[in-house]
């Protein structure tokens, strides 16, 4: 019984020991911070903090807190950090993404002349606060279903006298944009050649100067924020004197995405019989080239056809009768010109014959075009534009027959993935999404949710494409909507978004940036990605190597903006992608304030993985497959590709099996 009885105490005292032992350890590690993970997967969050699918803001800072410190790396046996099931109805739910962007980033930011870009992004993340705070009113959408219902939102016609565009900065607006059978008449006069010293036009030698006339007409998009160029929808610009050529010329671009596209220059002869035509119509129409000035044509055509009547009637002869056309314009002349919207592109007629025709080119609906652009050496008398929309987004019946259960996006599956695709849009680019949820997000590899595809879009400048673009997430369940006031030069805010989301929300092995008028072979990147070891970081693209910063013109880089003379190798921006340690790097630096964003987005990372580089190794892989510019046999993606090609190139994967391009807007 003694015996009994003393090793009961001896048991007694061992285990006052280990519990006084845990208590210390305990104490010690309460002490340091150290955070705490159970095997269920939680942090030292209780289940009631979770509410209805969401965290709470003080457990959010919470655990931002914990991951800005070095706290050890997560056990493998607990895949997340909260429960997949939540996550999967949070996403559904709320379509916003987490980043944010306050005056802590703008005062945190003015080391390194990085301050411009930041202002801009503070100014944007304002404005889309109050765009998103109105689109979660009660009864939002009732008051927008309401607008959209009456029979005219925007009038039918709108014009102005010349003065009155020159008090409006040469630029008048089109309500609800161009549609179908829409007319632009324009009314002005070409002012007198001038001399003109700007180098770059001139290319003469100094104190020379070139006698110039020439006038731009433009279809423009809208400006999101102050400082961004609009995009040109249609760039028309004649040139009665002074171009390269020493002929008078009519030279049509269009400008998308701040890319100018191939120039469709008419020089006087008359588009070939075997070139596409526009509705039927050539491209370019003749007119007589000579040695005549433009004030003399008129005269000498005249003398041509009084000497061919003479020749005809007196003589006996039969002399051919040719009418010549002289060019369109004439300096110090009165013309009447007139733009009409066709079903396969713009066509130009002045003084009631027809001059040009150009063809619609991707990106842009005719909705699109909000404002008509007048400048240069042209006097305006009036601008009338007819048979305009009366309320925007015509295409709407055709987005709802779209609206099927069969293009929604799978749910996040509840293991890491392998690739992530963030995909940059814009708000309006409905069509663009449509097309490529259509396609290469119908493969096998994003069926099995191996790869995970979402849409970036911030909001955009009109209320109701923002109403809409709520209603798309909402239904598809495959966009994230960064909440800032679109602008070109804060894309890299999505990039951030991007990596953000693939690292916390999808646990992505490997991250991909693409555009939404990229089309993306999937099995062939993911391929390029397994190429790599498991332990390598990496960076996969077309990349560019000694590319130079340009110090002037519309692309300018100020020193102040990158002082160094060559950019870092970076891959091109339509297509590349990323090891998962690099992106976990990049929000890490963002979160702390400590990302510099350039204007240019795929330099942007280019610096960023220079910099994670310094610290880590990284395997930079080049391929041209990576097209930047269109598309190449065997790509691997190709960018700049309409709706329509992007249905063409998945059609070609699935009946031939090749990566064969399409040719066809």
């Amino acid at each position: 019984m003694k015996r009994e009885s003393s090793e009961y105490l001896s048991r007694k005292k061992w285990g006052v020991k280990i519990l006084t032992l845990m208590c210390v350890v305990y104490l010690v590690l309460v002490s340091l911070e150290a955070p705490i993970v159970y095997k269920s997967g939680f942090r030292l969050v209780s289940p009631e903090l979770f509410g209805n699918g969401q965290l709470s803001s003080e457990v959010l800072d919470s655990r931002e807190n914990v991951e800005e410190k070095d706290a050890p790396n997560r056990p493998l046996d607990v895949p997340f950090p909260f429960p997949p099931e939540r996550r999967i109805k949070e996403l559904r739910n709320h379509p916003l993404s987490s980043i944010v962007f306050d005056d802590s980033f703008l005062n945190a930011s003015r080391e390194g002349g990085y301050a411009g870009i930041m202002k801009s992004a503070a100014v944007a993340f304002e404005a889309g606060r109050k765009l998103w705070e109105e689109l979660e009113l009660p009864r939002e959408e009732v008051v927008m279903e309401e607008s959209s219902n009456r029979k005219e939102n925007c009038p039918d016609s709108v014009s102005m006298f010349g003065a009155e565009l020159l008090t409006n900065g040469n630029m008048m607006e089109l309500p609800c944009g161009l549609t179908l059978g829409s007319h632009i008449t324009v009314v002005g006069r070409p002012k007198l050649a001038h001399p003109e010293s700007d180098p770059k036009i001139s290319a003469l030698e100094k104190g020379q100067f070139l006698m110039v006339s020439q006038f731009m007409m433009e279809l423009q998009g809208l400006k999101t924020v102050d400082g961004e160029e609009p995009p040109r929808i249609l760039h028309f610009n004649p040139r009665l004197k002074g171009d390269f050529s020493g002929k008078p010329v009519i030279e049509l671009n269009t400008c998308y995405r701040m890319q100018w596209g191939t120039a469709q220059r008419c020089e006087g002869w008359q588009s070939k019989n075997d070139q596409k035509t526009v509705d039927g119509k050539v491209k370019c129409e003749s007119w007589i080239q000579d040695d005549y000035g433009d004030d003399d044509d008129d005269d000498y055509h005249s003398e041509q056809l009084k000497s061919a009547w003479l020749s005809n009637s007196l003589m006996g002869l039969k002399e051919k009768l040719s009418l010549g056309r002289s060019f369109p314009f004439s300096e110090d002349k009165l013309f009447v010109l007139t733009l009409s919207a066709g079903v396969e592109g713009y066509h130009v007629n002045v003084d009631g014959r027809h001059v040009t025709s150009f063809p619609y080119h991707t990106g842009f609906t005719l909705e699109d075009a909000t404002g008509l652009w007048l400048n240069g050496d042209i006097e305006v008398e009036s601008v009338v534009a007819t048979s305009l929309p009366t309320s925007y987004r015509s295409f709407t019946p055709q987005k709802d027959l779209d609206l099927s259960d069969r293009w929604k996006a799978l749910p996040l599956p509840d293991r890491p993935v392998e690739l992530f695709i963030g995909v940059l849009s814009t708000g309006n680019h409905f069509a663009e999404r449509m097309a490529i949820r259509k396609s290469w997000m119908q493969h096998r590899l994003i069926k099995s949710s191996k790869v995970v595809a979402r849409f970036f879009v911030a909001l955009h400048a009109r209320k109701e494409v923002n109403v809409e673009l709520k209603k798309e997430a909402e239904f598809f369940g495959d966009i994230v909507i960064v909440p800032y006031m679109d602008s070109y030069n804060l894309v890299v805010v999505k990039t951030v978004a991007i990596s953000e989301y693939a690292v916390h929300i999808a646990f992505a092995k490997a991250i991909m940036k693409c555009d939404d008028d990229t089309f993306v072979r999937l099995d062939a990147v993911l391929n390029e990605v397994n190429k790599v070891p498991d332990s390598m970081s990496f960076y996969i693209g077309n990349i560019n190597y000694y590319h130079r910063p340009l110090r002037s013109g519309k692309w300018a880089v100020a020193y102040e903006e990158w002082p160094e003379e060559v950019y870092p190798p970076y891959a091109n921006g339509p297509g590349y992608m990323i090891s998962s340690d690099i992106a976990h790097f990049i929000v890490s630096k963002f979160k702390r304030h400590k990302l510099k964003l350039f204007k240019m987005e795929d330099v942007s990372m280019g610096m960023w993985v220079e910099s994670f580089n310094s610290t880590k190794p990284v395997e930079y892989v080049h391929s041209l497959k990576f097209c930047q510019s269109g598309c190449i046999q065997d790509y691997y993606t190709a960018h700049y590709q309409s709706p329509r090609q992007i249905m063409c190139l998945w059609n070609n994967l699935q009946k031939l099996g090749k990566p064969i391009c399409c040719n066809m807007r």
